[in-house]
């Protein structure tokens, strides 16, 4: 699925969360979205998600614009994944995961077997399928989100700082398993991070924001080696640890 921001415009009173915007995020890709708090990513996941109404201009899934009338019905094309997860309390992961599939007529025995199927996927042993969000890690929460994210089999992922509360051990083999699940799975996916070495390694795209802009879009390399102006040749340069592991099928 091919998604598409055009002219979009959010603003709070007086203040702009996001100026006029117009931005792709081509079928089966990883786009990051990274920047300072408060420059805009979020708001543009929320507005891709329905979640917030764009005050101006257009999102489109693939030639769909989305509505008033078809955000829930494009919403199940989606899987939102947020910080911490997101997950229910008084829900095991398996409640979690098929809460909506459940409400939308899905048998117990296709839920079951997606499941099942997901928790190979995201390498979540089966039996914390049945134990609570309180009583597992949060490499375990975050793998649950991503099972209930991806069991409707969405054309879109939008991933909303998944990583950002883990301890640097988890996050690293989460950011790996991750990074295989999207090239296995071919969704487009739209990834909001604080992180450039983390957007550098996961996503195919970075689109840098600062107060509501996007002040350069490019590659990793292309943001390291050729920064658009001295606010992006900071943020980028202040954050590096690692340059992004070479793709051996390159």
């Amino acid at each position: 699925m091919h998604l598409r921001l055009n002219n979009v415009c959010k603003r709070y009173g007086k203040s702009h969360a996001l100026h006029p915007t117009s931005l792709n995020f081509p079928a089966a890709k990883t786009t990051a979205l990274i920047g300072p708090s408060g420059s805009g990513k979020s708001t543009i996941l929320r507005v891709l998600v329905g979640l917030v109404r764009a005050d101006e201009g257009d999102v489109f899934f693939d030639d769909e614009s989305l509505t008033a009338r078809n955000v829930r019905h494009l919403r199940h094309r989606m899987g939102y994944m947020i910080q911490e997860g997101g997950l229910f309390p008084h829900l095991t992961v398996r409640g979690n995961a098929t809460l909506l599939a459940r409400h939308l007529g899905r048998t117990e025995k296709h839920c079951a077997e997606r499941c099942a199927e997901l928790a190979q996927l995201t390498r979540l042993p089966e039996e914390i399928l049945d134990r609570y969000p309180s009583q597992i890690s949060g490499g375990q929460r975050q793998r649950a989100a991503l099972i209930r994210a991806l069991f409707l089999d969405p054309g879109v992922l939008l991933l909303d700082e998944p990583m950002g509360a883990l301890d640097p051990v988890i996050r690293y083999e989460l950011q790996r398993e991750l990074r295989e699940i999207f090239r296995t799975l071919h969704k487009t996916v739209v990834l909001v991070t604080h992180d450039i070495d983390e957007a550098g390694f996961l996503a195919d795209t970075i689109a840098v924001l600062r107060e509501g802009r996007i002040v350069q879009q490019g590659t990793f390399e292309q943001l390291v080696r050729n920064p658009a102006d001295a606010f992006v040749a900071r943020f980028v340069s202040s954050q590096i640890r690692r340059s992004p592991p070479s793709d051996p099928s390159a």
